[in-house]
């Protein structure tokens, strides 16, 4: 009988920071331009020149320590990681070895945490471009851009036991990035990107097994996808009595597979040692303490005050407060406007949402209804002034044309009919038009009652208030008559 196997994953996230210039020079690091215009003789490796750190890089870095509850360190230093590829100008890359700028922290997932080993700084390397750019000879080309521009690389602990799990984590720590403000999130422009580390062993040894390294994923689902496909992938080389090769693979999307790269590195192929012209970087407790002062709640946080606060459910309280993309502060000011925090929580995940999605966007800033208005036209569903089938062609409308609930309801004539007279005699009508399920309800047949309440909305033109109209005629057709003594 094969052995059964554990599965070990550790991710590398590389994010780059959202500052305007590179790191260890004034070059611009702005997406999309054209090849080779955003260089100098710093970021091109050229002799003589001499790299100057971005203050401002190192205080996105100190951010997402302090998001990700890592110890900061005093000081701190450079590297040289030395290796040849053609898109890295210098020959070899700056970052930090040895005494990189935090160590530890961790990252929430949706069941429990995962450790963090450090946060290291470095700079990004130049982009090579295949495949027919510009032309079909087969050429490659160069375009140094990237290079220089600023990085943090967060190393997780190898204590992720599956594909989704890590995908989780992936996907978790690009919210956090994204909140304190030191990434964009656009994955499809490599801003952040993803290295997972793979091996399985056998249930219950503590060694680990030979890993293969899948490189630079750039989306939870090819995440997941990539490594469901190299546990696999190693599960079958093991049950069969082979060994796994320790190397460097690539994700392929099309194929659904991973493909042999290289094999993987040591840390002594890089032949570490410190970058001799940059000093030790020196984070002192007052920069920390500003740093921590500009900081936002972060999501997880975020969520537990929305159910301590608004006593929304977990569910709720997760989506508003982190999976849509603006809907955390909507929420709080259309509760600020006067919505109750249930009601409005269910129009921003049902019609703002819908809406939103129609149009082509996601985040709700881009609602042409503010959280004002939708506070008005929910305040009108609660105080029955309108049905929520109303409400939502108001909210139409409104969508539309700009305009306040209030004045639509108004305009058209749409408030609710409450008075009891104007009902009864609606049930009379409907009770009069319908014998037929009338005398099924009076025979025991009671789920007729449904048909017939429809038939009272219908005859109000939705206008009805659906509780009231439900009581009266529902004490018409127990008393056996066209009328209530109790009215």
């Amino acid at each position: 009988m094969p052995a059964s196997f554990e599965t070990v994953i550790g991710l590398e996230i590389h994010c780059q920071l959202l500052t305007e210039t590179k790191i260890f020079c004034g070059c611009r690091t702005a997406f999309g331009a054209a090849p080779n215009t955003h260089v100098c003789p710093v970021c091109l490796g050229l002799p003589g020149a001499l790299p100057v750190l971005n203050r401002q890089a190192v205080a996105c870095a100190l951010r997402a320590a302090l998001a990700l509850e890592c110890e900061i360190q005093p000081v701190s230093i450079f590297a040289r990681k030395n290796y040849f590829y053609p898109d890295l100008p210098k020959g070899y890359q700056i970052s930090q070895y040895d005494r990189p700028l935090a160590l530890g922290g961790r990252v929430p997932l949706s069941h429990g945490t995962v450790a963090l080993t450090r946060i290291h700084m470095e700079e990004d390397a130049g982009k090579s471009l295949h495949h027919g750019f510009p032309d079909s000879a087969g050429h490659t080309y160069l375009d140094f851009n990237r290079a220089g521009t600023p990085l943090i690389e967060i190393v997780t602990e190898p204590d992720l036991r599956s594909a989704a799990e890590a995908a989780d984590c992936f996907s978790r720590l690009r919210e956090i990035l994204v909140a304190i403000g030191v990434n964009d999130g656009n994955m499809e422009e490599g801003s952040l990107r993803c290295d997972a580390n793979v091996s399985l062993r056998p249930v219950g040894q503590a060694a680990y097994g030979a890993k293969a390294e899948v490189k630079n994923v750039n989306s939870f689902r090819f995440l997941e996808k990539a490594l469901e496909f190299e546990i696999e992938r190693q599960r079958g080389i093991l049950e069969s009595g082979g060994r796994v090769a320790q190397e460097t693979r690539l994700w392929d999307s099309a194929t659904g597979t991973t493909e042999s790269m290289r094999s993987k590195e040591e840390a002594n192929d890089y032949r570490y040692f410190p970058e001799p012209d940059l000093p030790a970087l020196v984070v002192d407790a007052a920069w920390v303490a500003s740093v921590r002062e500009t900081m936002p709640e972060l999501p997880a946080a975020r969520v537990a005050r929305f159910i301590r606060e608004y006593a929304l459910s977990e569910y709720d309280a997760d989506v508003l407060g982190r999976l849509i993309p603006g809907a955390a502060p909507y929420f709080e000011a259309a509760v600020r406007s006067g919505a109750s925090a249930k009601t409005a929580s269910n129009w921003i995940q049902g019609e703002v949402r819908r809406r939103l999605k129609d149009a082509g966007a996601d985040d709700l800033s881009a609602s042409p209804v503010g959280p004002a208005q939708l506070a008005e036209l929910t305040t009108l569903v609660d105080t029955n002034i309108v049905s929520t089938s109303v409400a939502k062609d108001v909210f139409d409308e409104m969508w539309v044309t700009g305009t306040g609930a209030r004045a639509i309801v108004d305009a058209r004539g749409l408030a609710q009919i409450g008075d009891l007279e104007a009902l009864a005699a609606l049930a009379d009508a409907v009770i009069a038009a319908n014998p037929g399920p009338v005398a099924q309800y009076r025979s025991g047949k009671t789920q007729t009652f449904g048909f017939l309440v429809g038939a009272v909305m219908k005859a109000s033109k939705g206008k009805a208030n659906p509780a009231a109209a439900s009581n009266i005629l529902r004490g018409r057709l127990d008393a056996g008559q066209g009328h209530s003594e109790s009215e």
